[in-house]
């Protein structure tokens, strides 16, 4: 009996990546559909406003771990304030 909300997809895989898909869902007891469905909803949604060519380049280039306060003061160093 299928689960509401949820709709049947077939894909075509390259058969490595199905073994390998396989593999890994079993070493972490889930399954084959459930890191397709994790990995699609993580895909971003359609975005409100357009990037400039600029800021596509750049966004994510800048480490989660960044210290926003470190950054001000090497820049206030470098050109003095």
């Amino acid at each position: 009996m299928p689960v509401l909300g949820l709709k049947k997809l077939t894909l075509s895989v390259e058969e490595g990546v199905i073994e390998k898909a396989r593999r890994y869902s079993q070493a972490h007891n889930t399954s084959i559909s459930r890191l397709v469905t994790q990995f699609l909803a993580r895909l971003p949604g359609r975005q409100k406003r357009r990037d400039s060519p600029t800021v596509r380049r750049l966004v994510g280039i800048l480490s989660e771990s960044a210290d926003v306060a470190e950054y001000r003061r090497h820049l206030e160093e470098k050109h003095g304030r």
